[in-house]
This record gives structure tokens, sequence and C-alpha cells, in this order.
């Protein structure tokens, strides 16, 4: 009896862990939509919050997101080119060096959209062909924070690094 009990405890747990790679792999067949926020400035933050937008491409799979990241206010520091920092004053840092820029440009190739805020661009006087690393009239969006509502809205996960 008590092997009768171990088999049928066995056959159970096979059940359940075949069920659970079903699960796996119907949660896997679904995007996941996810926006990252960045509207801070510091260098470490940045390539912190790219990190975790590469860790969470590792772990999902790029062909199974829909990823953006939209950034406002400070955060356009992130794709500010260095040798525009001195021509615009309301920025501490800019930080889209070439190891920021090689990390950026990993990430696009993977899918992830990098949406700029308009109202940041025209507030602060940036000019988008020579001061952001990368940024095509595609990328703008008219407000960094209507943008994040709008694709709340639209079913996406928020994440704030």
């Amino acid at each position: 009896m008590k092997k009768v009990t171990t088999w049928i405890a066995l056959a159970l747990a096979a059940g359940t862990l075949f069920g659970l790679a079903g699960n796996a792999q119907a949660e896997a067949a679904t995007k996941q939509k996810v926006v990252y926020h960045i509207n801070y400035d510091d260098p470490k933050l940045e390539k912190a919050a790219l990190r975790n937008v590469q860790n969470h491409i590792n772990a999902v799979g790029a062909e199974n997101l829909d990823l953006k990241v939209v950034l406002h206010g400070n955060g356009l520091a992130l794709l500010l080119e260095p040798d525009s920092l001195a021509r615009l004053p309301k920025f501490k840092y800019a930080n889209a060096n070439e190891e920021m820029a090689a990390t950026i440009d990993g990430l696009r190739i993977q899918g992830v959209q990098f949406q700029v805020c308009a109202n940041t661009i025209n507030g602060r006087n940036v000019n988008l062909e020579t001061d952001l690393y990368n940024v095509e009239d595609a990328d703008i969006v008219p407000s960094g924070v209507a943008q994040l509502a709008i694709l709340q809205g639209q079913g996406y996960a928020y994440i704030k690094p």
C-alpha cells in the first residue's frame, strides 16, 4: 500500500509540474507590455535602470516584450550628448558617453523604444539633431507624464527603477 501511495503522489507531482510548464509556455506566448520611467539624471542610477531593462529582456526574451523607456525632465540626461552640456545649463549631467551609447544601441536592437518628452525638449531648449543621442522625430511624445498614463491605460506595467 505504501508503494501505491508513493506512486500516486509521484504521478500527481509530475502532473502538477507538467501543468506548470504548460502555464509558463502560455504566459510566455503573451507579450509583456512594460514601460520604464526615467526622470532623474544620476549616471549611476540611469546605468542601473538600463541594466534592469536588459535583465528583464534576458528573463523573458525580447520576442516576448513590448518595452518602452519614457524619459522626461532630468531623465533626458541619459540621451544628452556630453558636448551639449555646456550649452544647456538646466542639466547637471550629459550621460550619453560611449559606454552608455553602446548600451542604448544594444537595447534598441532588442526592440526597446526610447520615448522622449517634447515638453522637456522645448522647455530646456534641447536641439533634437545635435544634443540628443540617436533620437528621431518618431521617438518624441508630446508629454512624458501623459505618455506614461496613456501606456498604463493600454495595459503596460509601470516600472520606476
